[in-house]
């Protein structure tokens, strides 16, 4: 599991120019903590935590392990990497097959199921879609037949009306087919999508995040609700 943590948050305004998003409080907790929570409720047992941004302050807070969850860091470069770069530097950490995440995303989704199913396709890289119609952000993606057939973050088409979720997932050959120019993960997919390398899979909840003052508010009330119920 690669979690990229490295942003700087600069649409959460003055929250994020001393606080690493993964750390802004969110129903009383570090975001990450809670993200951390629900990875270990779907099984997971390590993650590399890619980070950059006051990325130090990350390891202090939050440490080796949390939640049951054994974690790694792997700090970006000074002048920072880009997504895909991060990933890149962290690549002696990861194995020949990892989900990538962003740190300030909260994905209710069956984790193990998406790894089953990327697996037994073949595909070197898988995309998570969820099917937006313009809803939480504008739609980026054309799924078809199970995969992903075309992404365009910058540029989306009137027919794409799925959304990348989020959650992905990489090989080391899909690494090796980027272009050593890229930086950005999303240009990975892009290239990979209309070449039939890029499997996609549906998610059927909405995405929580915090990268906005919006979104943080939304997230914070979805955690307290949920933490209500569970209790």
């Amino acid at each position: 599991m690669c979690i990229l943590a490295g942003g700087l948050g600069t649409r959460l305004g003055e929250i994020a120019k001393t606080t690493p998003k993964p750390l802004v409080e969110v129903a009383g907790q570090p975001f990450l903590a809670h993200q951390l929570r629900l990875l270990a409720e779907h099984g997971a047992r390590r993650a590399v935590l890619c980070v950059g941004h006051l990325g130090q302050s990350i390891e202090d807070v939050i440490g080796g392990n949390c939640a049951g969850v054994e974690l790694a860091y792997s700090y970006d470069s000074p002048g920072l990497d880009g997504t895909l770069g991060a990933i890149r530097r962290a690549r002696p950490l990861l194995g020949e097959r990892f989900l990538v995440l962003y740190g300030d995303t909260y994905l209710r989704i069956d984790y193990r199921d998406v790894v089953e199913d990327w697996t037994a396709s073949g595909a070197p890289a898988v995309m998570t879609v969820l099917r937006n119609e313009g809803r939480w952000d504008r739609s980026n993606t054309l799924f078809e037949d199970g995969y992903v057939v075309s992404y365009d973050k910058h540029h989306p088409t009137p027919e794409m009306v799925w959304i990348d979720y989020g959650l992905g997932g990489l090989t080391t050959h899909a690494l090796e087919l980027a272009e050593p120019d890229m930086t950005d993960l999303s240009e990975l997919y892009a290239m990979l999508a209309p070449r039939h390398l890029l499997r996609g899979y549906e998610a059927t909840e909405r995405f929580y995040e915090i990268g906005s003052p919006q979104a943080l508010e939304e997230t914070d009330r979805f955690l307290r609700a949920r933490r209500i119920a569970r209790t």
